[in-house]
């Protein structure tokens, strides 16, 4: 009989650990969708202001030899991602594509002017510094003309900023949730060995011995949990890139990496954390206030 209850007793802490183990995997592993949704942001963010164009349109007299000159100027300076030269055949060309029929032959002459496209880096993707910049291309005798649409950027760098704002907030709303998730899980898991935290401490074992095995147990515990949820995490990704190979262009291993390393000190801290508080409650409390 007494053994049957041990076992009974033993299934029950371990069914206990187990729901615990998963409670804590959801939880971080919202924590880390919540975190490649940042990181994505960011990167989202620069993607989008660098492929903001800023049309230069070549004086009709100019020399391509000059022009392409002035092309690896424009590639040295520090506040431009990459340029791409577009003569007139080329535009011509892709003109004709995109109408379905050529207008050339049409016409009889082809109108277009040879053109650079200029792509700036993420932080200079601004009003600012784009005047400065058109400013300081304008003078070169090749350019007939800079072309930007100052209203696109501004309106840009906007939404850009208040969705940061969004996410900033919603990541502190759900950063708040789950650590009172977490702390809740653990705070149950602890109350059902309130009687042996209890026991232990009426034979004279010392607080800090009580708390050392569950708050080690935790620990091991956070990190199960948290190697749960990167792999669940790790299989939507694969899922998401392969429905939607776009998303590629914002994969960065560095940044993934931090998420994923913080989940796993995350899912480690909070518990043990958790742990060490809900123990040393029931160490502070009469042994018939257990029973309330």
């Amino acid at each position: 009989m007494e053994e049957f209850e041990v076992s009974d007793a033993s299934k029950k802490t371990k069914t206990i650990y187990i729901s615990t183990i998963f409670s804590i995997a959801l939880v971080l592993l919202m924590l880390g969708m919540l975190g490649l949704i940042l990181v994505h942001a960011k990167n989202l963010s620069n993607y989008v202001k660098e492929n903001i164009v800023l049309n230069i349109i070549v004086d009709e007299g100019a020399k391509e030899a000059d022009v392409l000159t002035f092309q690896k100027e424009l590639n040295a300076n520090p506040a431009i991602k990459n340029t791409q030269y577009v003569n007139k055949e080329m535009a011509a060309k892709n003109l004709t594509a995109d109408l379905g029929e050529d207008f050339v032959n049409f016409l009889g002459y082809n109108p277009l002017l040879s053109t650079v496209d200029v792509y700036l880096k993420a932080d200079y993707a601004n009003n600012k510094s784009i005047d400065e910049l058109k400013a300081s291309i304008a003078k070169n005798p090749v350019v007939k003309e800079v072309i930007y649409q100052s209203s696109l950027i501004d309106m840009v760098n906007k939404n850009i900023n208040t969705i940061g704002l969004i996410i900033l907030a919603f990541a502190a709303i759900l950063l708040i949730i789950s650590i009172a998730l977490i702390n809740n899980t653990i705070r149950l898991a602890i109350y059902s060995q309130r009687f042996l935290i209890k026991s232990m401490q009426l034979v004279g074992a010392t607080r800090n011995f009580i708390r050392k095995p569950f708050i080690l147990l935790a620990a091991l515990h956070g990190l199960i949990a948290a190697f749960i949820a990167i792999l669940i995490l790790l299989g939507i990704l694969y899922y998401a890139q392969r429905e939607i190979p776009e998303i590629i262009i914002l994969r960065n291993y560095t940044e993934f990496g931090i998420v994923l390393l913080s989940l796993v000190g995350i899912g480690i801290f909070i518990t043990a954390i958790s742990t060490a508080f809900a123990v040393s409650k029931y160490l502070r409390l009469k042994i018939y206030d257990l029973y309330n």
